[in-house]
């Protein structure tokens, strides 16, 4: 599903994001307050502004608070916690941000953050994935356009088999592993007959777009 989402920040890490999000189909706003780092991401993102990322009446102008995702990604803790503070005010439904160390982390769930992550030491290439479907542990991009995602089951699967959870419908998705925590066990290649539990953890294969098809629809059935 294609969302509007704002990039606040363009270091290495913002930068990549931003480039990515585009990749898969996202509407990107790209925001900076170094005319540097805006030129070099204009080409490849929706808008690009250069601003200061706290400066609330400049962002309200921009439009920010109508968009779906807003993801702060500067590593200096003062003025992330700023503009973090700046996009809820304005009614970003759904903020995320980077933390540098636990104390910055510790401070943006204090202030409600819907998601913190550590990109150092959480997430690979595919952050950009995971912060976009949001209930998903790592994602490993393959080919343009499709990829393996690693996942908990999901509420809604538990109990069910692997062909009652709709894996392996006319091919689209696969189970490729479902690591089974209570053995302590890896089954590759599982039977469609196999049983899901709750603390079981799948590795899927498929076409992102029916990956993040799979991901609107658990979300629509909690």
């Amino acid at each position: 599903m294609r969302k509007q989402i704002v990039v606040i920040g363009l270091g290495r890490l913002g930068l990549s994001l931003a480039k990515t999000l585009m990749t898969i189909g996202h509407e990107v706003l790209a925001l900076d307050n170094d005319e540097k780092l805006i030129q070099a991401i204009s080409p490849f993102v929706t808008r690009a502004v250069q601003v200061e990322t706290t400066n609330e009446s400049a962002l309200k102008e921009l439009g920010v608070g109508n968009y779906d995702i807003a993801i702060v990604v500067m590593p200096e803790i003062e003025i992330s916690v700023l503009s973090t503070i700046v996009i809820q005010k304005l009614g970003v439904p759904y903020v995320m941000a980077r933390a540098v160390n636990e104390l910055h982390g510790l401070i943006l769930e204090k202030m409600g953050v819907n998601k913190v992550f550590y990109p150092d030491r959480d997430m690979g290439a595919g952050i950009a994935y995971v912060l976009t479907l949001g209930d998903i542990i790592d994602y490993i991009p393959v080919t343009s356009g499709y990829g393996v995602v690693k996942m908990t089951v999901p509420a809604d699967f538990a109990g069910k088999t692997l062909s009652e959870a709709g894996f392996g419908h006319l091919g689209i998705l696969k189970v490729v592993a479902l690591i089974l925590q209570r053995k302590r066990d890896i089954l590759l290649n599982p039977d469609s007959g196999e049983i899901i539990n709750a603390e079981d953890v799948l590795v899927v294969a498929g076409n992102w777009e029916k990956l993040e098809d799979l991901f609107a629809h658990l979300k629509k059935a909690v």
